[in-house]
Parts: structure tokens; sequence; C-alpha cells
């Protein structure tokens, strides 16, 4: 069994209904009720990486305040992952998308 690539490992089972959101064309399984980053950092999703030498990232404080965890919904607008909960077939992208509908 190939080791896991997550970032997060949950400790207690959920009870949410399983769902499931779009991650830079990615599928990512979650849980309703999961923060949007809990289900990323979950699946070994990189979150981003940083503007000044490309490391990754993934969220720093888990709690809305280090601005770290910002993420582009397929609306246009951003949001903190750390704070948002996760909603059926939500699209998700790491940078923000062109205006056009394309989604890169």
């Amino acid at each position: 069994m190939e080791p896991s690539k997550a970032q997060f490992r949950r400790v207690a089972a959920r009870t949410g209904r399983p769902t499931t959101l779009s991650f830079d064309g990615r599928t990512i399984r979650a849980t309703i009720g999961d923060s949007v980053l809990a289900a990323l950092l979950e699946s070994g999703t990189l979150l981003r990486r940083l503007e000044f030498g490309g490391e990754p990232r993934a969220g720093f404080c888990l709690m809305g305040a280090c601005q770290d965890c910002w993420v582009w919904s397929v609306e246009g607008g951003r949001i903190r992952a750390c704070t948002t909960a996760v909603t059926d077939g939500m699209v998700l992208f790491t940078d923000p998308q062109p205006l056009d509908g394309s989604h890169g």
C-alpha cells in the first residue's frame, strides 16, 4: 500500500453526508460540515505556492487569522479555505480564473 500524501489525518469519524468538490480540476472527496481546508489537506492537495519562492503552502493558523489559505471560487471571489464549509459541487482554484468562463 502506497503511503498517504495527506497533510491532515482525521482522529474521529465524521457523521456528515459524503460529497465532492473540485479543486483545480481534481475531484476531492469531503464530508458536509468539513472546512474546505480540511478536505484539501486530507486529500493531500497542495493549497498554493509561496509568491516569493514557490514553496508549497497549506494554510497556517487554521482559524481565519493568517490569510494563508485563500482559494478562488468559480464565481470569481476568493474564500478562506479554513473558515468556509464544503458545499455540494463547489468548484475552486488555486488562482483567479478568467472571467470568460474558461477554467484554465
